[in-house]
């Protein structure tokens, strides 16, 4: 018997050791191009699992990553626990209160139908698959980031099991330091089973997309650039350039608002005058309707992607972004930010001064694809250099990037500092490790 063997006797859940039926299955990521070579996977069924998972790993010396689905996976888990927490997937939403309580396995649209009835939304991003908590520790960059800042910024409250294996909630009062660090610091200091936090209201929300044909993109972008130089907060656009192979190229804009149609189209006005578009979904939407915007695959595919924050979007920026082909990427899109986000956040995220996104995003079919859109990507971002501050935020991280991407110099050295304090024998491992 092995040290591993001793995992099915401690937890309630499945263990899943190499050479078992379903052991490939359950240790690949939502991103098929990433590897996970883990040395077991847990399906944890509750948060005691989660904390005797912890305490076998401190003891016998391995390393827990944990993973509700494997959005934002590494592949940096040679040898570790892979620890799934999908089965803790409770939703419950206080409408008086505007808050809501999750589990580390429930997802932006469990949360989103909960709370859109009562006319509330939580800062959700594009995708409703994505687990909540996750994104959260990662900062989370939601359509209604220029509204309300980072998701992180409206937790309350961590439910945690620590590097000991002991379970805690943790506030800012309670534990200032692992609170600062759990709001945006990539999940690298306890393992989170639960999480609080604030919901907005959204009685009213306008979104949905349109499509035009390739050929228009330089009048979409200059409809795009007029757009955002005067939306308010509550008004969030992105522009994509799309090529999906074996069709004609197109250009695509995706917009939330969070107010009424008749003012979401005044403000969107711009976009009338690039032509007719081959589609056009906008209309009023219930928070619960979020993913429709986009309408992002919920299931698992290879991909290769890369983000960069842009300085500003003036005419050479423009042209950087409309002068060469996408393929063989799929898209490269602009993603419109400010508004709180530019504010004030005591999380390890801080201000992003940075007024636009760029994210690209290709299929690495083979090895000759995937550097193809490697090489496509970086031609990009060459062309664009001037406006490339060289922040990724973590949420939008790929492999080959590290923390220190995401963070600045200070705030990286702080949450160091918490790691080593909380976590010295690493037992504890986020997908962009702090110390990586």
């Amino acid at each position: 018997m092995t040290t591993l063997d001793k995992l099915p006797t401690l937890v309630d859940g499945r263990v899943l050791l190499d050479g078992d039926e379903g052991f490939d299955a359950a240790r690949t990521p939502w991103n098929l191009a990433v590897r996970q070579p883990v040395a077991a996977v847990v399906e944890a069924a509750d948060a005691d699992d989660v904390a005797a998972v912890a305490r076998f790993a401190r003891t016998a010396g391995f390393t827990v990553s944990a993973q509700p689905s494997g959005h934002g996976a590494s592949g940096n888990t040679q040898g570790v626990i892979l620890l799934r927490t999908r089965a803790l997937d409770e939703v419950r939403v206080d409408p008086r209160g505007r808050t809501a309580r999750v589990g580390a396995g429930a997802t932006w649209g469990q949360v989103q139908a909960a709370a859109g009835p009562h006319g509330l939304t939580g800062l959700a991003g594009s995708s409703p698959g994505v687990s909540a908590v996750g994104y959260t520790l990662g900062g989370g960059v939601s359509w209604f980031g220029r509204a309300f800042g980072w998701a992180s910024d409206s937790v309350t409250a961590f439910e945690v099991v620590d590097a000991d294996g002991a379970r805690g909630r943790v506030t800012a009062q309670s534990d200032p330091d692992l609170f600062w660090a759990l709001r945006g610091g990539g999940g690298d200091h306890a393992l989170v089973t639960a999480m609080e936090f604030d919901l907005h209201a959204a009685p009213a929300l306008y979104g949905g997309r349109m499509v035009w044909p390739g050929h228009m993109a330089e009048a979409a972008m200059d409809a795009f650039r007029r757009v955002t130089a005067t939306a308010p907060r509550e008004l969030s656009t992105w522009l994509t350039r799309l090529q999906v192979p074996g069709q004609d190229a197109m250009v695509v804009v995706d917009v939330t608002y969070l107010g009424g149609e008749a003012e979401a189209k005044e403000l969107l006005r711009p976009l009338e005058g690039v032509g007719a578009p081959l589609s056009d979904s906008r209309g009023p939407l219930s928070p619960a309707d979020l993913g429709s915007v986009t309408s992002d695959p919920l299931d698992p595919a290879p991909g290769q992607s890369r983000a960069e924050l842009l300085t500003g979007l003036d005419d050479g920026a423009a042209e950087a972004l409309l002068g060469a082909p996408v393929a063989p990427m799929l898209l490269a899109q602009v993603r419109h930010l400010g508004g709180a986000l530019a504010g004030p956040s005591d999380s390890p995220q801080g201000p992003m001064a940075e007024p636009y996104a760029l994210y690209m995003f290709g299929v690495p079919a083979t090895a000759e694809a995937a550097e193809g859109v490697r090489a496509r990507q970086a031609e990009f971002a060459a062309a664009l250099a001037p406006y490339v501050s060289g922040r990724t935020p973590f949420t939008l991280l790929a492999p080959g990037k590290t923390a220190a991407s995401a963070f600045s110099p200070e705030a990286l050295e702080r949450l160091r500092e918490v790691k080593r304090a909380r976590d010295p024998q690493g037992v504890i491992r986020s997908n962009y490790p702090v110390l990586g």
